[in-house]
């Protein structure tokens, strides 16, 4: 039989939830096509009940690893970066399917997303220092203000950004970096460097449920994420519709909710690798302590 006469099998992406791969348990699927509008996958489809199934997992998973020393993080994420690195060819092959770019703008790409990860490995156990004091009294007392993680983040990448890899590690990784959990919901027209970092996570030793990637609809989804009682925190690039709707349920359980434009630049190294923005997904947390008298 000729090549051309064979009819290819084409992969469907499943959702990473709770360190295993499930389809949706609706059973929808959504196409993927690459930049020249030919259909090259097919990716699931995440309903409302998949976003609450990651979302438990993430909660579920949050003592054990915002409990794990900051060193461990550290050397996870760094671990993730070293599989990333051996997969440079993917990634980069991931870029060019959907969006067009040349080999080399992907390779860039790929490269800089490598390298942020190794950075924000770097400051897992490094961070507190810069966003924790200890502070005047008056009195016999040592006064310490220390930050902790604040619970399960909700990443939208609503919009597929200038860099869809770069873009989604730069959102994934702060919150990851601090010891929350996260629910990350992948852009659905650039959505590939972000399954392969799913793909990638068990062998990085991520544990199970600490990262969880779903593709899906994300006008569709925000709604739900914004209700969900259960979510701590939203860190979303999104268009005005989206942000709106993420927004709303800021106050039904005291959300944080950051919302970037849609134009934001994540090669800004200064920015994106700066120990401030860290800042958005902590708690901070004052003790009082009796000094020898």
């Amino acid at each position: 039989m000729n090549e051309q006469d064979r009819l290819a099998v084409l992969k469907t992406w499943k959702l990473f939830i709770k360190g295993g791969f499930p389809r949706s348990e609706s059973g929808r699927t959504l196409p993927l096509n690459d930049s020249k509008g030919a259909l090259v996958a097919h990716l699931s489809h995440a309903s409302r009940k998949d976003l609450r199934e990651a979302i438990e997992s993430a909660r579920a998973a949050f003592p054990g690893w915002s409990g794990n020393t900051a060193y461990l993080r550290s050397q996870i994420i760094y671990r993730l970066a070293e599989m990333l690195e051996g997969r440079r060819l993917d990634l980069t092959d991931a870029i060019r399917c959907t969006s067009g770019a040349s080999r080399k703008k992907a390779e860039v790409e790929v490269i800089a997303a490598i390298d942020r990860t190794v950075s924000w490995a770097g400051w897992c156990d490094k961070f507190p220092m810069v966003l924790g004091s200890r502070n005047p009294v008056a009195g016999p007392y040592h006064n310490f203000s220390m930050p902790e993680a604040s619970g399960v983040c909700v990443v939208v990448q609503g919009v597929a950004a200038q860099h869809s890899l770069l873009g989604f590690l730069s959102l994934v990784l702060p919150p990851l970096c601090t010891g929350n959990t996260v629910v990350a919901i992948a852009n659905t027209e650039h959505p590939l460097g972000a399954l392969l970092i799913s793909e990638t996570a068990p062998t990085a030793d991520i544990p199970a449920g600490a990262l969880n990637v779903i593709t899906g609809d994300a006008a569709e989804l925000a709604g739900w994420v914004a209700s969900h009682r259960d979510v701590d925190l939203i860190h979303a690039i999104a268009n005005e519709k989206i942000a709106s709707q993420l927004r709303a349920g800021a106050a039904e359980n005291l959300k944080r909710v950051q919302i970037l434009p849609v134009d934001e630049d994540f090669t800004d190294t200064d920015r994106w690798t700066n120990p401030r923005r860290l800042a958005p997904f902590v708690e901070i947390k004052t003790v009082w302590h009796p000094s020898a008298v």
